[in-house]
């Protein structure tokens, strides 16, 4: 047995005698339903060593009279072992003892009812590596829909491990696989399964005696589907799948999901803002004031690591309802055949039609549809289109848009701010295109192959663990780097940098952040806003796009507009400004301040998920891509625009 370690209820690491429990099957075989089944709440998402590749991990506690608990890992979906991803490399490491994650005592493999022969092919290949198995026979009924009655006995029979059917949204067979993967765990000799000599001898590239096995048992076990079998999903299907009609409903999902990410959350993202940022906040300082606690520290309770733990909170909403939507089309059936339906689209920057998802929540909000990249299969593809995402435009960038249009273009302010959504479109095109020609190379372009999964009605209980796990990830993740920055930000706006000024009441322009913002300011000239109050509002922005037209209003010491589209005197101080910094081309100056708060990095949470998925390196390197895209096109706009 294995020793592996283990996190205890109070956060201490010990290393116990725990055995390592694989979950190992083709995508879309249930796996995760039945990893929600096992661990319940006791789980956690976790990157496999040294990858991107998203891994969940728990604790399972089979039911008995003296119950240990087994450390139950789920591995990426894969077809194979031979692996041609980063996911099945990752699954393939794992199974075979080759990965920091441990070596598995052992593993179940799901084996669908309906698709023996894919499911046997990565089961021989996961006994071919000498790891003990129990065989999870999962859709049975979805299997008999079609005319395949598979016999499980016999199945157990041939193979000479366990065979247990489970039917993992309802619970059936649950505790007949926690009895059959005790005792195998117990019993060192269990589990082997029954190979042919040539089969289990055979090197692991060479599959031929691998695939007349296969072939063997399916027959065997009665296996093989009946001719001219439909059902109420394949007549679905020639809707939903179908070239012209399949668009619509494409369009109408894809609708959905953006006015879930706006519309919807936008209420109770308020409702928390408020109950953080206005009852928690009024009562810490009417706490403070009774103690006459010193204003400074107020201010950096308050103002600073509250705001922060209220900007994370209030982005919870968004992440849940955003999380749940994908999982609710994930498991009832359908992102599978709407990745079908836009393969074609996607196809044109290298990417096949699942990358269709994360680019339309994008348009609603950057953070969710980062989130929304884990239904990409493969790890490379789900950080190509992380890199992409922050080019999508944002409602939180529209406020900027609308305020610069309408005073620098108020006859055609519409035109402007289309053509914004335009140039985003653009920046996702050939930031893709350029992206496959160099770092990502290594993408293939392959048909767009998949098992269409049967459609299922979702199951709650799964999908709010599955949520629930997910958005602690975010909350301990990136919520600690947003709370960390803001307090950092607030410092800075607090501590003057001239005499005459006490620390957290000095004006902008005196602070170390003004100071900062003044001598960032020569560096945006040549795009014609090189002046601090622009550039005090551009790193503001890289907190939050939604707070520069507040930043403005605060530089120029004006009372913030209601409506962005009526600025009264702070769109005229801002009038001004890029007319002097512009040399009298501020309506160019105006079009490049737009097309940099398009490109440059969106906001402070969009780097922190970044990071949680993706890593320091690849996050960084990200950003300085886009303050630089966003310099280059500002100045090449302004340019352009001064002399037209």
């Amino acid at each position: 047995m294995s020793c592996h370690e283990v996190a205890p209820a109070d956060g201490t690491t010990a290393t116990l005698a725990v055995p390592l429990v694989v979950l190992v099957g083709n995508p879309n075989v249930g796996k995760s339903t039945l990893f929600n089944a096992l661990t319940g709440g006791r789980q956690r998402v976790v990157n496999a060593p040294g990858t991107t590749v998203e891994l969940q991990t728990g604790t399972w506690r089979p039911d008995g009279p003296e119950p240990s608990p087994l450390r139950l890992v789920d591995l990426p979906g894969a077809y194979s072992l031979l692996a041609r991803t980063p996911d099945e490399q990752v699954t393939a490491d794992v199974v075979g003892g080759a990965s920091a994650v441990g070596v598995p005592d052992v593993a179940v493999v799901l084996v669908e009812a309906g698709a023996l022969s894919r499911s046997l092919y990565l089961l021989g290949q996961v006994a071919r590596r000498g790891l003990r198995v129990v065989v999870a026979l999962t859709m049975l009924d979805v299997a008999r829909s079609r005319g395949v009655d598979v016999d499980a006995a016999a199945l157990a029979d041939m193979l000479g491990v366990p065979v247990v059917p489970v039917h993992p949204r309802r619970g059936d067979g649950v505790d007949a696989l926690e009895h059959a993967v005790v005792a195998t765990v117990a019993d060192p000799g269990a589990g082997r399964v029954r190979l042919p000599v040539d089969v289990a001898d055979a090197p692991p590239d060479d599959v031929e005696a691998l695939f007349a096995w296969v072939d063997d048992v399916v027959r065997s076990v009665g296996g093989i589907a009946p001719a001219g079998v439909r059902t109420w999903s394949d007549r679905l299907d020639r809707v939903l799948l179908h070239p012209v009609l399949g668009v619509p409903v494409l369009l109408a999902v894809m609708w959905g999901l953006f006015q879930l990410a706006t519309t919807a959350a936008a209420p109770l993202m308020a409702a928390v803002d408020g109950l953080v940022n206005g009852v928690l906040a009024g009562a810490v300082t009417a706490g403070l004031d009774a103690v006459r606690a010193p204003a400074w520290l107020e201010g950096l309770l308050v103002d600073g690591v509250l705001a922060g733990v209220g900007t994370v909170a209030a982005f919870v909403p968004l992440m849940a309802l955003m999380f749940l939507a994908v999982a609710v089309l994930e498991d009832c059936g359908y992102l599978a055949r709407a990745a079908f339906v836009a393969d074609r689209a996607m196809r044109a920057i290298g990417l096949d039609g699942r990358a269709m998802l994360p680019f339309v929540v994008g348009f609603g909000c950057n953070l969710p549809a980062l989130a929304a990249t884990r239904t990409l299969p493969h790890a490379r593809q789900r950080l190509m289109v992380g890199l992409l995402v922050p080019w999508t435009t944002c409602p939180a960038r529209l406020t900027v848009y609308v305020l610069l249009a309408s005073v620098f273009f108020p006859a055609h302010a519409g035109t402007a701010i289309f053509l914004m959504y335009v140039a985003s479109i653009a920046l996702v095109v050939v930031g893709g295109l350029l992206l496959r020609a160099t770092l990502f190379r290594d993408l293939v372009r392959d048909p767009l192959v998949l098992a269409l999964p049967a459609y299922q009605r979702p199951r709650l209980r799964a999908l709010a663990a599955s949520t629930w796990a997910r958005v602690r990830s975010f909350l301990t993740k990136a919520g600690q780097v947003i709370v960390v920055t803001l307090t950092v930000v607030w410092v800075a706006l607090a501590v003057p940098v001239t005499g005459g000024h006490a620390v957290a009441d000095v004006p902008v322009a005196d602070s170390l952040y003004g100071r900062a913002a003044l001598a960032v300011a020569p560096v945006l000239a040549p795009a014609g806003f090189g002046d601090w109050h622009a550039s005090a509002a551009l790193v503001t922005g890289f907190v939050a796009k939604e707070v520069v037209v507040g930043a403005l209003a605060q530089a120029y010491a004006v009372d913030e507009p209601d409506d962005p589209a009526a600025s009264g005197d702070l769109g005229d101080r801002l009038h001004a400004t890029f007319e002097e910094s512009s040399g009298g081309h501020p309506g160019a100056a105006a079009a490049a301040f737009m097309v940099f708060v398009l490109a440059y990095t969106p906001c402070l949470a969009t780097v922190a998920e970044q990071w949680r998925l993706f890593g320091a390196r690849w996050t960084l390197g990200c950003v300085g891509v886009q303050l630089a895209v966003a310099w280059l096109l500002a100045v090449a706009v302004f340019r352009i625009g001064s002399v037209l």
